[in-house]
């Protein structure tokens, strides 16, 4: 019978990853000259949509150069110095040659006695260090800081039920379910009580103060209303560095009410733990270190790779038992020179089938060193700060809320017009259309007491002063352009 398998020859497989890197080193190379953002054009973007699989085989040759034209002209734009979009980081290197080395390798980290289990089982224990778990708790690399969550909260309600929910579901629990975040958490939390049962009406949304942090009395006053209404608080989700402003909420203050009340807190850490090995933000987040589980997103301020995401969770027993589907009594720690290796991954999350990860995060951490990210991270809060400092003495932008870490939120505001809302959200809407299709920086933008504002947020190793001093020009210029067509 003929081989069907395509034939691949040593020298071939160099001679296509030669081009391959030739490729990488251009593209990565020729980034900080080029457009940080081009839309894909109509035509190309039917053209994809449109075209059936292929009946036949194509060579590399072939693949690499349809790849050439019709994808990388038009990336997502996060690789480049001024792309300051919502929590974008550019890869490291060395992530993405770990991306290809791990995919070489290809193995299933559900378990078993291989390195790449050993490799997470590092990476695990490096963030517990990091973030001031003991060494005994338990993790997981996960797909981002969305399955952290679901994986946390799923934890904290096997503890906190009151049931054997597992077995019995939560049409056993006589309660309801509540579970607590500010009205500046992300998203991902609802997601995640709707998911795990527990519903968006059990989910309470917290009031923040004038610092965009959770309001520790309005926390207290929601859980002593829930509990005298016969309802069962069981998670707090707090944040540490919020996706619209940075801010941090106070960790300790939620913590000791958690303990009061016997609440599972879980930090979400994706974007602002990092921060930690700042000496700018480190007593601000040492707290972090009291939760019950983390969230961690490596794939943002860490610059791996994406997917890159990562979950803690102090109680390890707790973990296994709300996911394995291994009995206790037939449970094992595994030999060192067996097979089993350590207890499998897959007991401690809902992924049976599960990628190497961690090899990308490994190699990004011994890339940069835990200084030298302090070193990139400080830079990247010192350009919010150049960038918050120029809006201020800019008679035509105004700051929206409070810069945090390494976001800033500003808007197009002439003194003439601030008192005109409507208007001025109209501008700015514009205005980021404008600068965004202009190919020079990129930014995002968010809403913060009814006014629309732009939003940067610089996790980029590679930005510089300049770069920023060419978006406050781009801002500036687009804002005349706007108000004379308005």
């Amino acid at each position: 019978m003929d081989d069907v398998a395509p034939t691949w020859t040593a020298d071939e497989i160099r001679r296509v990853g030669h081009e391959a890197v030739d490729w990488l080193a251009e593209y990565l190379m020729g980034l900080p000259s080029g457009p940080v953002f081009r839309p894909v054009p109509r035509n190309l973007a039917a053209e994809l949509l449109a075209t059936p699989a292929p009946r036949q085989a194509q060579s590399p040759d072939e693949i690499l150069a349809e790849f050439r034209q019709k994808v990388a002209p038009y990336p997502f734009g996060n690789g480049h110095p001024r792309f300051w979009g919502w929590v974008n980081s550019p890869p490291t290197v060395m992530g993405i040659f770990a991306e290809l080395l791990a995919a070489a390798m290809n193995p299933s980290c559900a378990g078993g006695n291989h390195a790449a289990v050993y490799v997470e089982r590092q990476v695990l224990s490096w963030f517990k260090a990091l973030v001031g778990f003991p060494s005994e708790s338990m993790g997981l690399l996960v797909s981002g800081g969305s399955m952290a969550t679901v994986t946390a909260l799923a934890v904290a309600r096997h503890v906190n039920a009151g049931i054997a929910v597992r077995a019995q579901g939560l049409q056993r629990i006589p309660s309801l379910l509540t579970v607590y975040t500010g009205s500046e958490g992300h998203a991902c939390v609802r997601k995640a009580v709707e998911l795990l049962g527990i519903g968006s009406d059990q989910l309470r949304t917290v009031p923040v103060d004038s610092s965009q942090r959770m309001s520790v009395d309005a926390l207290r006053k929601a859980i002593r209303e829930d509990i005298a209404a016969g309802h069962r608080p069981i998670a707090v989700v707090a944040t540490s560095g919020t996706v619209n402003t940075g801010a941090i909420d106070p960790i300790a203050d939620i913590s000791a009410l958690c303990r009061e009340h016997g609440l599972w807190l879980h930090v979400d850490g994706s974007y602002g733990a990092p921060a930690i090995l700042t000496e700018r933000y480190r007593q601000a987040l040492e707290p972090i270190g009291l939760a019950d589980s983390i969230a961690l997103d490596p794939h943002k301020w860490l610059y791996a790779p994406v997917e890159a995401g990562l979950v803690l969770v102090r109680d390890a027993a707790a973990m296994r038992d709300a996911f394995s589907l291994v009995p206790p009594y037939l449970r094992t720690d595994g030999n060192p020179e067996g097979v089993a290796g350590p207890p499998w991954f897959s007991e401690y999350g809902l992924q049976q089938t599960r990628g190497f990860r961690a090899l990308k995060v490994w190699m990004c951490i011994k890339q940069w060193g835990l200084d030298g990210y302090a070193k990139a991270i400080e830079r990247n809060i010192a350009l919010a700060e150049h960038l918050a400092s120029r809006v201020k003495h800019s008679g035509d932008l105004e700051l929206v809320g409070t810069p945090g870490l390494s976001i800033v939120c500003f808007r197009y505001a002439p003194q003439k017009l601030r008192s005109d809302q409507p208007r001025l959200n109209a501008i700015n809407k514009a205005l980021l259309d404008e600068v965004q299709l202009g190919g020079q920086a990129f930014v995002s933008s968010t809403v913060l007491d009814e006014r629309f504002a732009l939003r940067a947020c610089i996790v980029n190793p590679y930005s510089r002063e300049e770069d920023v001093d060419s978006l406050v020009a781009l801002v500036l210029d687009a804002g005349e352009r706007q108000i004379a067509q308005l």
